[in-house]
C-alpha cells in the first residue's frame, strides 16, 4: 500500500482523521506521519481489527482524501 501523504499535508488532515478514528491520540496520529502502514498499525492495535481490515480502511479513507498532493 503506497498511500503516504507528505509531512505537510499529513498535519492538515491530522483532524479529519482524528474525527475517522477518534480512539487514536493526537500524539499517535502525529508520529503515524502519513505513513499507510504506521496508521494500519495504530488501527488494527486500537480496534482490535484484522490487518487487512486495517488497511482496507486506511485506503478507503485516503482516497477519499485525495487529492492531497496538489
Amino acid at each position: 500500500m503506497n498511500n503516504d501523504i507528505a509531512e505537510g499535508k499529513w498535519k492538515q488532515l491530522i483532524g479529519k482523521a482524528k474525527a475517522a478514528w477518534g480512539e487514536l491520540t493526537d500524539d499517535e496520529l502525529t508520529k503515524a506521519e502519513g505513513r499507510a502502514d504506521r496508521l494500519a498499525g495504530l488501527i488494527q492495535e486500537r480496534y482490535g481489527k484484522t490487518r487487512d481490515e486495517a488497511e482496507q480502511e486506511v485506503k478507503r479513507w485516503f482516497d477519499a482524501h485525495r487529492p492531497f498532493d496538489d
